[in-house]
């Protein structure tokens, strides 16, 4: 009944486990078609029009001002192609009717001609009563130009203009007076002539930025996007990972990435599924398990009533082990559904449990392992002794198996495993080595992983993910030393003693004096 209980509470824990996992996916599932205002491409799309719409009117601003000053230009050369002709007449007075003639050709309202000082009027049609504004085009501005330019589109036409310039290198000045409204309508006509040229190439230009764009660019991100999506709805399916492009920028890269993290994570969500499977066989039969073993402690009972010496010597032995046997087996359901227990600490003579170690991996005597248990006998610690048991039993076992694999037969070759202790300040430190072959570079790049860290191609690499999850929870940590050339060597660190801080002190000062003297 235990057991079908406890299958029943694992198998309970999973569904409750897989509904909670589904309900959080379908929360967090991305939308598979984004709406249209979302997307990137619209995003870009409209970036680039607006770029180049600015880019236009950055262009615009200085070709209309360019404009304005070409006509006022245009405008006083040829008034001053005719003044030359009416300044060269024999007559001082110039007819009226050559004079309107002139003022209607130019369409100006007076003409005036400066020359060594003195001004003289050669042409007018009306006198204005008053000048709105005095242009010099010799010596106006590029931002003058463009306010004036603007001023003018915005707020003139009815206004009546002083315009006057050097005839070329003559000396001589030619002015004019004239309407703005001819000027004003001029640079309507430019203005919405270069407008719809600008937004024609505006168009056609966004357009090919939008299409190198998205051939460079969105193309590859749109593919990404998908991607991601379908993987996350399957991430057990091996046609979903990403095939990356052929690129060597950084969108290529960025492929490759995200094909190595899927993998990861295809492989990792499949190590996950194993153990969740195997946590469920072993809940199934761990009832079972429990029932033989404590038939067995039942009758190594009664071995301990036997007279034989050799009985009497080897019981207590076996009824311990069948001791830990039966804990191991009870603390499985909670191992496959959470974690290890918190250690129960206790001061241990490390010795005594590494003797335990030697006789439960009971070394054949043919196989020629030397067994070395180097700790000192008062050498004490804090530690969970059982858990202690645990670490120390899987990484001799696996340096034994390791050794006995190794050359067998070969007298020549040392096989010894050897372990130490010691303490540095508060830590203590325990150290196993063997001389053996040493660890297969996968079991390195892998160490301390579940199924992949294991040290022989047919081991599982739970013993040292069990012995690092218990030894991280002392609080201290497990590495394996690159310091031997030959062999396999790991070191135990155990922070178990507080040191007095006036203690380190004078311990501090002392060493200083020793070097000093």
């Amino acid at each position: 009944m235990a057991g079908k209980e406890d299958g029943a509470v694992t198998e309970g824990a999973v569904e409750a486990g897989s509904a909670c996992r589904a309900s959080a996916c379908e929360k967090n599932r991305p939308l598979t078609r984004l709406p249209l205002r979302h997307r990137l491409s619209s995003k870009v799309l409209l970036l680039t029009i607006f770029s180049v719409l600015v880019a236009e009117v950055l262009i615009f601003v200085p070709s209309v001002a360019s404009m304005r000053m070409r006509w006022l230009t245009a405008r006083l050369d040829t008034v001053a192609a005719a003044s030359i002709v009416l300044a060269d007449s024999e007559s001082p007075v110039v007819p009226r009717s050559v004079q309107d003639s002139v003022l209607l050709a130019t369409g100006t309202k007076a003409i005036a001609l400066r020359e060594k000082g003195a001004s003289r009027l050669l042409a007018m049609s009306e006198m204005p009563q008053k000048i709105d504004q005095h242009i010099d085009l010799a010596h106006t501005s590029e931002a003058a130009a463009i306010w004036d330019a603007f001023d003018t589109l915005f707020t003139g036409g009815d206004r009546t203009l002083r315009v006057y310039g050097p005839i070329g290198n003559s000396g001589k000045i030619i002015e004019l007076v004239t309407s703005d409204a001819p000027l004003r309508r001029a640079m309507l006509q430019y203005a919405r002539n270069v407008a719809v040229l600008s937004l024609v190439i505006s168009l056609i230009a966004a357009s090919l930025v939008y299409l190198a764009i998205n051939e460079l660019l969105l193309r590859p991100v749109r593919r990404m996007h998908r991607n991601m999506i379908n993987f996350a709805q399957a991430p057990d399916d091996p046609t979903r990972i990403i095939i990356p492009d052929d690129r060597k920028d950084e969108l290529g890269v960025a492929q490759r990435q995200l094909a190595a993290i899927q993998t990861d994570l295809q492989r990792t969500f499949s190590e996950q599924k194993h153990l969740a499977d195997l946590g469920l066989a072993v809940s199934k039969i761990n009832h079972d398990m429990r029932n033989i073993l404590a038939s067995a402690q039942l009758m190594s009972d009664h071995l301990a009533d036997a007279k034989d010496p050799v009985v009497q010597r080897f019981a207590p032995k076996l009824i311990r082990t069948l001791n830990r046997a039966i804990s191991y087996a009870e603390s499985v359901i909670a191992y496959g559904r959470a974690q290890e227990a918190p250690p129960k600490r206790r001061r241990v003579a490390l010795h005594t449990i590494i003797t335990d170690v030697e006789e439960t991996l009971a070394i054949e005597p043919e196989s020629g392992i030397e067994f070395r248990n180097l700790v000192p006998q008062d050498f004490e610690m804090d530690a969970d002794a059982e858990q202690f048991f645990r670490v120390l039993t899987n990484l001799c076992r696996n340096a034994v198996q390791a050794m006995a694999a190794d050359r067998p037969g070969d007298e020549s070759v040392v096989k010894r495993l050897t372990v130490t202790a010691g303490r540095v300040g508060s830590v203590a430190v325990i150290g196993i080595e063997d001389t053996g072959p040493g660890l297969p570079q996968k079991a390195r790049d892998n160490l301390f992983t579940a199924f992949r860290g294991s040290t022989r191609s047919d081991g599982t690499g739970l013993g040292l993910a069990i012995a690092h999850e218990l030894v991280r929870a002392h609080g201290g940590g497990i590495e394996l030393r690159e310091d031997r050339s030959c062999g396999t060597h790991f070191e135990i660190r155990i922070p178990d003693m507080p040191v007095s801080l006036a203690n380190w002190r004078r311990q501090k000062e002392a060493t200083e004096a020793d070097k000093s003297a």
